[in-house]
């Protein structure tokens, strides 16, 4: 399951992928803009800067923008870095010691193709792919209010 953790950390992404990659964008406009508390936004900053997938200045026109195109950042890397793991069993993740019964385990397989199925899936979507669909969505809601 991904916590709101990395599915905010997503949001961010999109939030600056739609701005000039030279612009610097408030993280308050864009805790405002989400409707997200600005203090757990801080923190999920701090992960996305360490991970150099966005860069942040202080001061008076600080902000946060993106370190490349968001063509160039895959959705599963965003996940991973921020919920560490998209293992769907605990005996996947690889901080976890292997299991004893690991060899005569019937249902190993099954998660094993799980998660593969999940890492392919976010590994082939894009920051840019995601944007396009927000903006898609949002054409059609303004259709729809019409």
């Amino acid at each position: 399951m991904i916590s709101t953790k990395g599915r905010y950390a997503l949001k961010v992404m999109v939030e600056l992928s739609e701005h000039d990659a030279e612009e610097y964008i408030p993280l308050k406009g864009i805790a405002e803009k989400l409707n997200i508390s600005q203090k757990y936004l801080e923190s999920i900053s701090t992960i996305l800067s360490k991970g150099h997938m966005i860069e942040g200045v202080s001061g008076k026109k600080g902000g946060y923008r993106l370190n490349r195109k968001p063509e160039e950042y895959r959705v599963g890397d965003i996940l991973r870095l921020t919920e560490g793991t998209l293992a769907p069993v605990s005996c996947l993740r690889e901080d976890q010691e292997p299991c004893e019964k690991s060899d005569s385990c019937c249902t190993l397989p099954i998660w094993k193709g799980l998660a593969d199925l999940i890492d392919k899936y976010f590994d082939e979507m894009t920051l840019a792919d995601v944007l396009q669909s927000k903006q898609e969505a949002e054409k059609k809601a303004a259709k729809k209010k019409q």
